[in-house]
């Protein structure tokens, strides 16, 4: 069972931008991705990268589902933290996004990481995961993910990504997004047989995008 984390994790909020002077620029293999199993968060971020195949420009180090310290944290991620932060003696967890020049870390928020990567990083094929005019809706998208976390708020969630997925065949228009990411990251892992019943279209979005080589569970360990 994994131990909730006994103190905060700091919110290392750096990203990467086009622009040389903001310090994190895009380089291909400059960043590492830490990624745990068992964390939602990562798995929303490994879809994200896996999407757009940055294997060979953003590698993945992935980490075991059940934390190593008994903090709630990773042995493996503690010297990154250490460098980030002064004195840090809070738990080291996953998601990281980690600077290989500095050896620090530049952000452990996972949707910015998402962000970063499909801005910074998108092939000129690959999807557009956060379309132009799209933002508000797929924050909004992020919102409602998080309240599906409260066991008393998730119907209510589901009810209204039912009604979206009714509407359209994706969670945000009629194109796959970053929102699709999130609502799958969200639901793929829970155990709602009564609730999919009564939310077909939302549930049979959820195995569609299943079927997808890029939402699939995260397992081994990446160089």
């Amino acid at each position: 069972m994994t131990v909730a984390p006994l103190v905060p994790a700091p919110a290392f909020r750096g990203r990467i931008g086009r622009d040389p002077r903001s310090g994190h620029y895009a380089v291909p293999r400059r960043y590492r991705l830490h990624l745990s199993t068992g964390h939602d968060d990562c798995l929303g971020i490994a879809v994200v990268h896996r999407l757009l195949g940055l294997d060979e420009i953003c590698p993945v180090t992935l980490l075991d589902p059940h934390p190593d310290c008994p903090d709630g944290g990773y042995s493996a991620l503690r010297p990154l933290y250490e460098a980030s932060a002064h004195h840090y003696r809070g738990p080291a967890v996953a998601p990281v996004l980690s600077d290989g020049w500095s050896g620090r870390i530049v952000s452990t928020h996972a949707r910015d990481i998402m962000r970063d990567l499909a801005r910074s990083f998108t092939p000129a094929a690959g999807p557009v995961l956060y379309p132009c005019g799209a933002e508000p809706a797929v924050a909004a998208v992020e919102e409602l993910c998080a309240r599906a976390a409260d066991p008393a708020a998730l119907p209510a969630v589901l009810d209204l990504l039912e009604r979206r997925l009714t509407a359209h065949s994706h969670v945000v228009g009629d194109r796959l997004s970053a929102a699709d990411v999130e609502v799958w990251a969200a639901l793929v892992r829970r155990d709602t047989p009564r609730l999919a019943d009564d939310h077909p279209a939302l549930w049979s979005h959820v195995r569609r995008l299943s079927a997808h080589p890029a939402f699939s569970p995260l397992t081994g360990r990446c160089a």
